[in-house]
């Protein structure tokens, strides 16, 4: 399996809902002007928030807008992790370039479901170290396989941003990208170079700093992320 995700299911313009002249907020992107994540290391409050409908992304509350949040990505609803609120408005963490790019969208409820996920997942990546953690516990650990020196997995928060299973696939086929990207490939296997947990049918690896960005886990680990809701928050720290 490809260590950066391949993915596969179409352009970034495939995403849109209708035509706009808006960047479409996903994995193919990148959004020069979203602000970064100003807390990187966060654990957050758990709330995600899912597009019913696509939402116009702005730099800042009532700012200029950037881009356009669809509602889908990859086949999967878009549910992206909430950082920051003021009246009105909520900040949202976005699965394009460059890493932690977030963006301001209406709080409007009329086509936005609000939910609460009790999980945070960690990466350590010198201690190649996987924790899920439920309701603030430890729901499983596991010792896995991380970028190499030269393409490294990226440092700060993203977020569980869809669950792929190929066709005629079991379950250890499973990859589960993330809103993050490869700080030094701009593409991979043919995908823009999103990083994703997945299995590797080597146990040999973990441990290793091997990869070429994507955490590669045990798979126990992957049934466990498996249950995971998408929009999770990702803290991956050195």
């Amino acid at each position: 399996m490809a260590a950066l995700l391949a993915l596969t299911t179409g352009s970034a313009s495939s995403f849109a809902t209708g035509m706009t002249s808006l960047a479409q907020a996903t994995t193919y992107t990148r959004l020069e002007e979203a602000p970064l994540d100003t807390a990187p290391f966060s654990a957050g409050s758990g709330v995600v928030v899912h597009p019913v409908a696509s939402r116009v992304v702005h730099a800042w509350p009532g700012g200029p807008p950037v881009a356009e949040l669809p509602s889908l990505q990859l086949g999967n609803p878009t549910w992206v992790p909430v950082v920051e609120t003021t009246p009105g408005w909520i900040r949202v963490l976005l699965p394009s370039r460059p890493n932690r790019a977030t963006g301001w969208i209406s709080g409007d409820r009329g086509d936005l479901q609000i939910a609460r996920t009790p999980y945070l997942i960690t990466v350590e990546t010198s201690a190649r170290r996987l924790t899920v953690f439920e309701s603030g516990r430890t729901a499983g650990q596991w010792t896995v396989a991380v970028g190499a020196p030269k393409t490294p997995t990226p440092l700060g928060r993203t977020f569980l941003l869809a669950s792929l299973l190929p066709s005629g696939k079991d379950a250890g086929d499973l990859v589960m990208p993330t809103g993050a990207h490869s700080a030094t490939l701009d593409s991979y296997g043919g995908g823009p170079g999103t990083v994703a947990f997945h299995g590797w049918p080597d146990t040999s690896v973990f441990g290793k700093a091997v990869s070429h960005g994507c955490v590669r886990v045990p798979d126990d680990a992957l049934h466990t992320l498996s249950r995971v809701p998408l929009g999770t928050l990702v803290i991956i720290t050195r």
